[in-house]
This record gives C-alpha cells, structure tokens and sequence, in this order.
C-alpha cells in the first residue's frame, strides 16, 4: 500500500498532470498509470485504482466544461447509457480473462484514432450529410466498443472517444471533447463500482490522484476553449502515436 507522504505527494502531483492531459486530449492514463506504477502498484493494483481515481477527471473536467456541454444534455444521456454498459463489460473482461490479448490489440487502436483525429475535418464532410445530431446504431456500436476498452484499460480511451465523436458529430472539438470526458467518465464509474469491491484498490493513491486530477481537468477545458483546434487535434493525434508505440513496444518485447 501507498503510505510514504512524499509518494502521496508525487501521485497529487500526476494527478493534475493527469486531469490536465485527460480533458485536454483524453491522455490521463498516459501520466497516472506509469506513475503509479512509479510507487511501486503491481499491474492490475495500478489498472484498478487508476480507474477509480480518474473519476476526479470527469468531475472536474464536468464543472469546467458547463459552456460547452449545454445542449447536449439529451443525446448524452443515451450516449452515457451505451458507455456505462460497455464499462460493465470492460470491467468484467479485466478481472476474468488474461490481459495478453488486449496488450497486442491496444497500440493498433490507439494508433486507429490518432489517424481519424488526424483525417477528422475530411471525414466529416462526409457526416455533414447525415444525421449526425443524435445517436446512431454504428456510433452507438462504436461508442460500446471504446467503453469496452476504457473499462478494461482505459489508457487512451479518451483519444478513442474523442476521434469517434469529433467525426460523425458536427460540432466543434471543444463541445466534443466535452461530451467525451462525460461519455468516458460513466465507463469508468461502472467499472469502478465493480473494481471498489476486488481488493486490489490502494484508496490513499486513489485520493491523492482524485484531488489532484479534479484540479487539473477543472483548468483543462478552458485551455481547449481557448487554442485553435487543428494544432491542438494534431498535437494529441501525435501524443496518442507516441503511446501506441509505447504500449507496442512494450507489449511485443514483453
């Protein structure tokens, strides 16, 4: 268990790097899961209170995305309905099969979304014609198979989100990275009431890395609202390729 103080005070401080990179570019993973693994958590001690902890993103991430969220309100709800049921399942594919074939698929899916990020306003020309407002039957499928993923894993699957809805939702990017944090925060509520109840969960890394990513995503959306969004859409396709081919490396040289 995590008890040393200058430990705790290392995770605050990912914990805000964390909340900062996650509503910024659906990153957090990419800074709170190596840093606790950093202190010393085991892989699946540190998979599992990194979900739990990260709920501190959405709620932060919540209360400084108020501008961008309004209007949204119905089709969250059933998008948020898809994600927590899909976030069930992540949860439960976690804790009752290996984790050696998720390993391998990971870096191609991250890898996957940093490209539609990248194609993002070329694709969606091509959503411009459809009904794009509300929930479709292949976004809804999509949408369930990222929460999946974010119950499982969850590194990156911001990214994932963020790619899905900024290309078939005509909108801009700061209301759809908006909707993404709270798509992704009700995959991670399910799979964190089910992961409170494994054993497995450090509650003092979870506070520490709690209090400080609610900080850090509270700022994050005002910068979003504030940079220019094909310099920011690149910047976290190119962050996003850095961690597929770190999760890739790591898993094929494992």
């Amino acid at each position: 268990m995590t008890s040393n103080p200058l430990l705790l005070l290392f995770l605050l401080v990912a914990g805000v790097g964390a909340g900062l990179t996650g509503s910024v570019a659906g990153l957090a993973s990419l800074v709170s899961y190596p840093a606790l693994l950093a202190v010393g958590l085991p892989p699946v001690s540190a998979n599992v209170t990194n979900t739990i902890a990260m709920l501190g993103s959405t709620i932060g991430a919540a209360a400084g995305s108020r501008p961008e969220l309004s209007g949204q309100r119905d089709r969250l709800k059933v998008l948020c309905l898809v994600t927590a049921v899909g976030g069930a399942c992540g949860a439960a594919l976690l804790l009752l099969t290996p984790s050696d074939t998720f390993s391998y698929v990971v870096p191609f899916l991250i890898a996957g979304a940093s490209v539609l990020l990248f194609l993002g306003p070329r694709l969606r020309k091509f959503a411009e014609g459809s009904s794009t407002h509300g929930l479709g039957p292949a976004t809804g499928a999509a949408a369930f198979a990222v929460a999946i993923y974010g119950g499982y894993f969850g590194a990156a699957a911001g990214v994932l989100m963020l790619a899905l809805l900024s290309t078939v939702w005509v909108q801009s990017l700061a209301r759809s990275n908006a909707a993404k944090n709270i798509a992704t925060g009700a995959a991670n509520l399910i799979a964190a009431t089910v992961f409170a109840f494994t054993g497995k969960v450090d509650w003092l890394a979870v506070v520490a890395l709690c209090a400080g990513s609610i900080a850090g995503s509270w700022i994050g959306p005002a910068i979003v609202r504030r940079l220019p969004p094909a310099p920011l859409r690149i910047g976290i396709g190119l962050a996003a390729l850095g961690l597929a081919a770190t999760l890739a490396w790591q898993a094929f040289h494992s």
